[in-house]
């Protein structure tokens, strides 16, 4: 039998997460914080990846956790973790870009989904300002 460790992270649809939410599940973004500051899934607790570690602390053990990051290659590196230390772990299916093309609702009113890395953070900043 495979070791729990070696298999890919659990996903879940974005109607399964809104299912997992309403009994309980807690929900973590992993993005940078430029991406969590233009628009995220409502409810979420920002925890960017770098962070992660140092905060695992923060996310309650006894409840399901879903991770989101803007595609999936962030949440399925911190639902790898947190599986390995023992949590309820899954990571959203397309991540927050799959939730605002379904439009699905973001925060803050008028919130988008970011381009992710420093260059795109740079950018974003300049198109906020004009």
């Amino acid at each position: 039998m495979a070791d729990a460790a070696d298999a890919a992270p659990k996903t879940v649809s974005r109607a399964e997460a809104r299912e997992m939410l309403g009994a309980g599940a807690q929900l973590i973004d992993v993005r940078a914080d430029h991406e969590w500051e233009a628009g995220r899934l409502p409810g979420a607790t920002h925890i960017a990846l770098p962070e992660l570690a140092g905060r695992v602390g923060e996310i309650d053990k006894d409840r399901p956790v879903i991770l989101y990051c803007r595609g999936g290659s962030r949440s399925d590196m911190a639902t790898a973790a947190l599986a390995e230390a023992g949590y309820d772990a899954v990571k959203l299916a397309e991540g927050a870009t799959g939730w605002e093309e379904e439009g699905l609702e973001l925060e803050p009113e008028g919130g988008y989904v970011a381009e992710s890395g420093e260059a795109a953070a740079v950018l974003e900043a300049r198109k906020r300002a004009s």
